[in-house]
């Protein structure tokens, strides 16, 4: 993006800042909201707890870890910054899955006729974890593992297919994230559609 998209504005110069819009959007399902960055002293007007990643450089993975021993439940919903869209029914949905599993999370619009295996199928930045997820994301840190699906298949994960997770988010809007320039208009198209259409 070359700035910090945390700051985007997606719903006007009076709008929200993204993180803001994200923090939010998790207190109307959680009374213990966590954001999990590497300067909270930029955030202090959050209304959620602040914590710092458990290791430097250790990516999203890190964040996971850190969000983890910090929570105060059994579960925690993770909620990925630039993904605006993500629909409160989805969010439910995953809330309410039958437990116990160590992580549930959907598999991607584009790669949902894959395998449920598929290491590039899966959404780890829209997922329940069980805190009893920690020490194996701790295990694959500590061996220098980065990416999202390392601990995946070393845990009882379970997956929302596509035919399931449209139930509750027909478009896929969930899995828009705002990663270069023209996702950001894409964004703002469609809020602007979404607020004429109410």
């Amino acid at each position: 993006m070359g700035s910090d998209k945390r700051r985007l504005r997606l719903w006007g110069e009076c709008g929200p800042l993204l993180l803001e819009h994200m923090a939010a959007r998790a207190t109307r399902v959680s009374d213990d909201v966590i954001v999990v960055l590497n300067d909270p002293e930029a955030w202090s007007g959050l209304p959620t707890r602040l914590v710092c990643d458990e290791v430097e450089q250790g990516g999203p993975l890190a964040g996971i870890a850190a969000g983890l021993a910090a929570c105060h439940h059994e579960y925690a919903l993770v909620l990925a910054c630039d993904i605006p869209l993500v629909q409160e029914a989805l969010i439910n949905a995953l809330l309410t899955y039958p437990r116990p599993y160590d992580a549930l999370m959907p598999l991607r619009p584009d790669n949902g006729a894959r395998a449920p295996r598929n290491r590039l199928a899966a959404e780890p930045l829209l997922a329940v974890y069980r805190r009893t997820c920690l020490p194996t994301i701790r295990a694959c840190l500590a061996r220098g593992a980065r990416a999202l699906v390392d601990p995946l298949e070393l845990l009882d994960t379970r997956y929302l297919t596509p035919d399931v997770w449209r139930q509750y988010d027909p478009q896929g809007l969930s899995f828009v994230n705002v990663n270069r320039p023209d996702d950001v208009a894409r964004v703002k198209t469609i809020i602007t559609a979404d607020n004429r259409g109410r």
